[in-house]
This record gives C-alpha cells, structure tokens and sequence, in this order.
C-alpha cells in the first residue's frame, strides 16, 4: 500500500491548492477557446499546456521534461517568437496601411501605455516606493505587455533576463486573445454611438507592386539604422512579407502562413502554458504582474482612441476615433474588435481595412518600442 500511495499512480494524492487552481485556470482557458470561440489557436494550447504542467507526478514541466525543454529551445533562445514573426509578416497585407499612411502616428500613440506602466512599475519597485520587487528590467518587460505583441513580449523579457519571464509572457499572450473581451468596454466608454457608427471613405486602387516589395527592405534598413537592438523582430517580420509580395517565392510565403505557423503557434501555446506552474505562478508578484499588464493594454488602448479622436476633429469628421484602438499590435484581433462595434453602432459602416491599416502600424511601432524599452535598459 504504502508503495503504490508513493507511486505516480495516484497522483491526485500529491494534488495541492496551487496545482488544483492552476489546473482549474487551464480548464477556463480550454472552456473559452473551445466553448466560446475565443481566440482558440491560442487557448486551446495554453490551456492544455497548463493542465500538463500541473498534474502532480507528471514531470511535464520538471528538469528534463518536454515542456522544459521546449522552453529551453524556443523561449530562452528567442527562437520561436522570431519564427512567428515570419509567418505573421507573411501573413499581413501592409496595403491598408501604405494606403493610409498617417495611421503610423495611431501606432505610435498606441505605445504610450507601454512607457506609463514602464514608469509606475519602476516607480512602485526600486525607483521610488520600494513597494514591489520590480528593478528596472522588470518592469520594463512588465511595460512590453501592453503592446499586445507576444512575440516581442517574450524576446524583450528574454533579453533583459527579467525573473517574472513566466507570468510576463503568459500575461501577454492571455490579454492577447482576450483582446474582444478587454476593448470594447474601453472603445464605448469613450467614444459614442454617433461616432461609433462615423463611415469612412472607401478607398479603391491598388498600391503597385514595387511599393509593397520596397517597403518590407526599406522598413528593415531604416527601423535597423534607428534601434539596432530591433533587426531580429523587424527584420523577421519583414522577411515574412517579402516572401509574400516578391512574386517569385511563392511556396515560401505559404509554407511561413500556414504550416511553419501552425507548428510554431502549437509549440509556442503549449510552452506558454507550461510555465504556468502553481508553485512558481500563484504568487503576490504575478497578481501585480497582471495587474500593470492589463494597466499597460488600457492606457494602450485609451491613447490610442485619444489620438484618433483628435484626427476624426481635425480631418472633420472623416476618420472614425475607433480605429485608434488598433493601433496596438493584437493583429487581426483588435480590427475585428472595431468592425463588430462599427457594424453595431451603423450596420453600413464597414471598418476593417481603415483598421487594419492602424493594426499594421502598431505590429511596427511595437517593436520600435520593445526596441527602445532595450536601449532604456540594457
């Protein structure tokens, strides 16, 4: 008897409170992606993953076991954030955004909330309060979280070797396919329904061939020459898209959209979730962590709004203030976000390409910042 209570064959024995509300959290994750179809590419991983790592006796997630050595081999590395920015770069028509130029500022405005939560993390930590745990580097991986990017989240943390790498890159990923559920509330409180429901001009015309070759080269040489720090992630991205719009690399571009990202986003999700072990995660710094990551997504949002609402005054009337909310980098979450809202407040109004363009502009203006959180701190 005492043999098999000491064995892994009955692991629920070895169950404790962390491990029993972890698992329950991976269940949610599950029920959400599966149930209620949210974002499941990415919940349905996490949350198997989470599940994997909590079983007692399991050794998913031990010294040795698969879910450490994926973490070893793509997270800890830079890998897999880097392999998914190729497939997101060839997954994206920048079309929107070249034929909508001034939404690059909608981007940039969108990364203000990134820099406050940067400032009030540090402000709580070591720079002035003493309240947290948080140096420099911590909360300027804390800060990252905002721009709903989880492929910079996770190569900004890795680099500045923060000690909440777990809850940051879990916390990134989570708001990310959370983003129909955090937005909205946000956009209506500040906008309301007759500028909700604003149309836009459509724009017809196609953007020529050579402009959408010579953008990714161009994007990379100058993003590089402006923060060194930023070629792997934009020069990923970008590769990813000239694979796309060259012409001549065809098989490329389709093997990066489809499986290089589906294998990828399957080990990419599964990883996520298996960092986010009981013992390690349930702790005073990972609420906290959450805290400032779903501070750093509002401000992110609410700048962004602000600014298009200050273009919707200034152009008269002619932008509609919600596609500032895309200006973070959760593409093409946050312009379906946009297009629901504008389809409900006008059901003529169609968004989503004048979103889109905003969207696009914020995957660039958020590795410009990841970048800049880097020079600020390393």
């Amino acid at each position: 008897m005492d043999w098999i209570l000491g064995s892994g064959l009955f692991g629920f024995l070895h169950l404790t409170w962390q491990a029993a509300v972890m698992m329950a959290i991976g269940g949610v994750l599950l029920y959400l992606g599966i149930a209620k179809n949210v974002e499941p590419v990415l919940l349905v991983p996490i949350g198997s993953g989470c599940l994997m790592a909590n079983i007692p006796l399991g050794g998913a997630a031990d010294a040795g076991g698969f879910l450490t050595v994926l973490r070893e081999f793509g997270i800890v590395t830079e890998l897999f954030p880097l392999l998914i920015f190729i497939a997101i770069g060839a997954m994206i028509d920048f079309e929107p955004f070249l034929q909508r130029p001034y939404t690059i500022f909608l981007g940039g405005a969108a990364q203000f909330g990134i820099f406050l939560t940067f400032f009030l993390g540090y402000a709580l930590g070591d720079g002035w309060l003493h309240l947290l745990e948080f140096d420099m580097k911590d909360a300027a991986a804390i800060g990252t979280i905002g721009s709903a990017d989880g492929p910079t989240t996770i190569y900004v943390s890795t680099i500045l070797q923060t000690k909440y790498l777990a809850p940051i890159v879990v916390a990134a990923y989570s708001y990310m396919a959370l983003v129909p559920i955090i937005q909205p509330p946000i956009i209506k409180a500040m906008i309301n329904k007759q500028d909700r429901g604003l149309k836009m001009e459509v724009y017809v015309g196609a953007t020529p061939q050579r402009v959408k070759i010579l953008f990714p080269i161009l994007t990379t040489v100058l993003v590089g020459l402006i923060a060194p720090v930023a070629v792997p992630l934009i020069g990923c991205l970008m590769f990813g898209n000239l694979l796309r719009e060259c012409g001549v690399t065809k098989n490329l571009a389709v093997t990066s959209q489809g499986e290089l990202a589906n294998i990828v986003t399957i080990l990419l999700g599964v990883t996520v979730g298996g960092m986010m072990q009981g013992t390690e995660f349930l702790k005073p710094e990972t609420i906290l962590v959450f805290a400032l990551g779903v501070a750093a997504f509002a401000l992110d949002t609410v700048s962004g709004v602000l600014l298009g609402k200050l273009i919707c005054v200034l152009s008269g009337r002619k932008v509609n203030p919600m596609i500032g909310a895309c200006g973070i980098s959760a593409f093409p979450m946050s312009s379906r976000v946009v297009q629901k809202l504008g389809l409900e407040a006008n059901p003529y109004n169609h968004l989503l390409m004048h979103a889109a363009g905003a969207n696009t502009a914020g995957q660039i203006a958020s590795v410009i910042a990841g970048a800049v959180m880097l020079m600020l701190t390393v």
